[in-house]
């Protein structure tokens, strides 16, 4: 301690501790600064260690194409063929549909013949009739190929076949419960206990032919909301 006009005061610091207290400064400020590289998970200002080792990284596998048993049908670019009769299997032209009825039983399948009428499911039917274009609702129409229209043959009501026809009033029947629907107006039910309107399949015509152009526009089945 110095004695300066009759007071005490700290002595100056001398040249050396004052350079010793600035390094000092500045070195625990630059590690509290200090802050690990990317990755780094040690204590402040110490260096980060390696990456982890990692196993090898494997190629992802290839996507595997389904197999015709995978492949849902009806789905875009199928084949329509006879599901009943003696022309079986055989692709359905669209001069085999009559005018006006009566419906024809159908099964959609793959354009190579690999999935067919042999090996689909009965929910998988269709029934196809041909009317006046004119006659047509606009939805309707929108699905139709040249008035050919398409629909799922299960009855929405129990499930039955609907493998009956109204000529005079141009109708599609289901015989278990007498169940109609109206083909002119996307499958709409006029008739009988079936609350719920058939499910309508778009279709298109190349070169003749009658092909899918869509999925079903409605649930396919019976006794669902």
């Amino acid at each position: 301690m110095t004695e300066i006009n009759g007071r005490e005061t700290e002595a100056p610091m001398n040249r050396r501790n004052a350079v010793k207290a600035f390094v000092g400064l500045g070195l625990a400020s630059a590690l509290t600064d200090c802050t690990p590289a990317s990755g780094g998970g040690g204590p402040v200002g110490e260096m980060p260690g390696p990456p982890p080792a990692q196993g090898p990284q494997l190629d992802p596998e290839p996507e595997r194409a389904p197999s015709p048993d995978e492949h849902e049908h009806p789905a875009e670019g199928d084949l329509l063929v006879f599901a009943l009769g003696v022309r079986k299997g055989e692709v359905v032209t669209s001069a085999d549909v009559p005018l006006d009825g009566p419906q024809i039983f159908a099964y959609a399948g793959d354009a190579d013949g690999a999935h067919g009428a042999s090996d689909a499911s009965r929910l998988d039917q269709i029934i196809l009739v041909r009317l006046d274009p004119m006659s047509l609702s606009e939805e309707t129409a929108h699905h139709a190929a040249e008035g050919i229209v398409a629909y799922s043959a299960i009855c929405t009501h129990e499930g039955c076949d609907i493998s009956d026809w109204s000529t005079q009033n141009r109708r599609l029947i289901c015989p278990c419960h007498d169940s109609e629907f109206d083909p002119t107006d996307n499958g709409q039910v006029t008739e009988g206990p079936a609350r719920r309107r058939l499910a309508a399949l778009p279709l298109k015509l190349v070169d003749g032919q009658l092909v899918v152009a869509g999925g079903f526009t409605g649930r396919v089945g019976f006794r669902s909301p």
